[in-house]
Formats: structure tokens, sequence, C-alpha cells
């Protein structure tokens, strides 16, 4: 069998990132076996081919995109020269000219924008950037895009969310062709822990905190995620950081824009879903480990937030081989 073609596309001002995630992934895929056997061939092109330089300043040496032949995926980086790229009719032709001979057309990141202006994104469900979500819908209103996932497929067209978010999608493609082990065992090459779905948010929950507060938190936030199960009241935490409930609850919410109350039940519900993906330990373990108390609360908890039941969840998410399960406590810490 002749290795899958896979060409990525980048532009003046592309992120080097978007392109070197899912490339080390691909290339990853590619080790163990020598070049006359490998499953995948790769190719940067570039409308004209030579030099581009990257928005990091970096230059890459490029193929031209019109010599693209056999082409079995492509995969259209982001940048900020993105809106530029979705102008150029050379770039937006070829894509909308070859589409129906390409197997799979994918995009990172903003990267989204030049599908869509080739047209393939129309009447389509597409992912990019969180920040840049709303502008996709204002610009293509066709376009169902989801404000927050991973990635997302309808039918051959492929988009993911922001940056390393194209790494979880160049994972989704080498299991598509090669199977789950070997998405897990590159994973594991790329020292990325959690192998994301999609459909999954693109935020984490102690990220998020990390951008609303100034610091004042952080080492209450790590012991809270270690101690998911433990008395986690507004008493409990103020008593943590040295201050009276009533002060400690108005403070934090100056500072992070939530209650604690619901900082804790996010923290709580990221575990789960966490442990849910990566073990197989009981649901009501879970939720007993990850502070619910028993399973209806985690049940509404999941069904509030997420708009699905926890098992649910798991039938979507959940890891199946065995080999690759870790306990519930490494879920839990992954989770921050």
């Amino acid at each position: 069998m002749s290795p899958r073609h896979v060409v990525f596309v980048v532009f003046p001002d592309a992120l080097l990132l978007d392109l070197s995630g899912p490339l080390a992934a691909f290339e990853l895929s590619c080790e163990t076996a020598d070049r006359e056997s490998a499953p995948y061939r790769l190719s940067v092109a570039s409308t004209a081919g030579g030099l581009v330089r990257m928005s990091s300043g970096i230059e890459l040496m490029t193929r031209p995109i019109e010599e693209m032949t056999e082409v079995d995926t492509v995969v259209v980086v982001g940048g900020t020269g993105v809106h530029r790229a979705a102008g150029e009719p050379q770039l937006v032709g070829w894509l909308s000219d070859n589409a129906g001979a390409i197997r799979r057309l994918c995009s990172v990141c903003t990267g989204s924008f030049v599908l869509a202006a080739a047209g393939l994104l129309s009447r389509r469900r597409a992912v990019t950037h969180w920040g840049s979500c709303k502008l996709l819908q204002d610009r293509y209103p066709d376009v169902s895009v989801s404000p927050d996932a991973i990635y997302e497929r309808d039918g051959p067209i492929w988009t993911s969310a922001g940056v390393t978010a194209g790494i979880d999608l160049a994972l989704a493609l080498i299991e598509e062709d090669r199977g789950h082990a070997e998405a897990i065992r590159v994973a594991k090459r790329l020292v990325v822990f959690l192998k994301r779905a999609g459909g999954q948010t693109q935020f984490s929950v102690p990220l998020a905190l990390q951008e609303a507060d100034d610091g004042d938190f952080d080492d209450l936030h790590r012991w809270m995620q270690d101690h998911l199960g433990d008395d986690l009241r507004v008493d409990v935490l103020a008593s943590r950081v040295a201050m009276s409930p009533r002060t400690f609850a108005r403070s934090y919410f100056a500072r992070t824009g939530r209650t604690p109350a619901k900082v804790v039940e996010e923290l709580r519900l990221e575990g789960a879903r966490r442990a849910l993906e990566d073990t197989r330990q009981s649901i009501k373990e879970i939720a007993t480990r990850c502070g619910f108390l028993d399973e209806e609360r985690m049940r509404r908890a999941f069904r509030r937030r997420l708009g699905v039941n926890p098992q649910d969840y798991r039938d979507k998410f959940g890891r199946r081989d065995p080999k690759d399960r870790i306990s519930q406590a490494e879920a839990v810490a992954l989770s921050r």
C-alpha cells in the first residue's frame, strides 16, 4: 500500500505551532517503518512555493500547491496571516477545485477561514479558535460553528480548535487510518497525556481560573484540585486562606468572577469527566471520589452543565482499550 500523502498548507504569517504540532504526530506515526513502507508522505505547500516567512520570523521552504498530486489529506494551518490567505484566489481555487478528489480536508485553528472561503464549510459543522468563533459565524452564516469543541468532523471536512488542538486533530486522523492503539502510542511519544476527543471542551477550569485571578488563590486552587472529595464549603476554603467566610466569598468573586461553590462544582465536574474518559472506575466511585457524594448529584451536574448523563458521556468519550487505562487518581490529577 502506498503511503497516504498529507499536505500541510502554510502562508505568510502562519503560526509555526499550528504546523509543527500535527506534523510531528504524523512523523512519529512513521517512525516504526522504513521509508519504503511508511504510512504517510508529508509535504508542506504554499501558493507559490519557496520560502514562506512564518509569524515567528522563521522561514520554511515549501512546494507550490499546484505541484501536489495524489493528495489524501490536506491540513490548512492558521495564524495572523490567515485572512490574507483566505483572499488568495489561487489557494482558495485550488482547494475548491480539488476538494472532490481529496479524502479529507482539514484546518487547524483559524485555518478554518480558508476552508470557509473555498466554500467547503457551507452547511457544515465547524470549529476554530475560541477567540474567532463569532467572527467565523458572522462572516459565514451558513456554517454551524461549535463554540468550544476540540475538533469537529462533518463528512470529509475536519476542523480543529486553537493551536495545540491541531495535535488532537492529527491523533484523530491517525486513529482513523491506523487504529486506536497507534494513536495512543503517538500520543505517548508526544507526551500528550490525554488524547482528547472531538466534542470535548477547549477550556479547562484551572486555566480559566488562572486567567481570571491575579494569582492570590493559585495555592488554594491547587489544593482544591487535590482534595475534590473533601469538604469544600466556603468556611473550609476561607480558613485555608486565613479569611472570614464573608470576606473570602466577596474577595473570591471579585477576583475570579465566580462564587466558590460554582468553582467547586466546575472542578469536580472536570475531575469526573477525566475519570470517565480515562478509567473504568464505576460511576458511583467516581462520584464519591470527586466529591459529589452520590451518583444522583453527579448526574444532575452533568445534565445541567453538559446536557448528558455520566454514562452517555463515558460511552462517547471513554477509552476502550484496557491497556490504555490510567487510574482515577491520575485522571483527576491530569485535569489540572
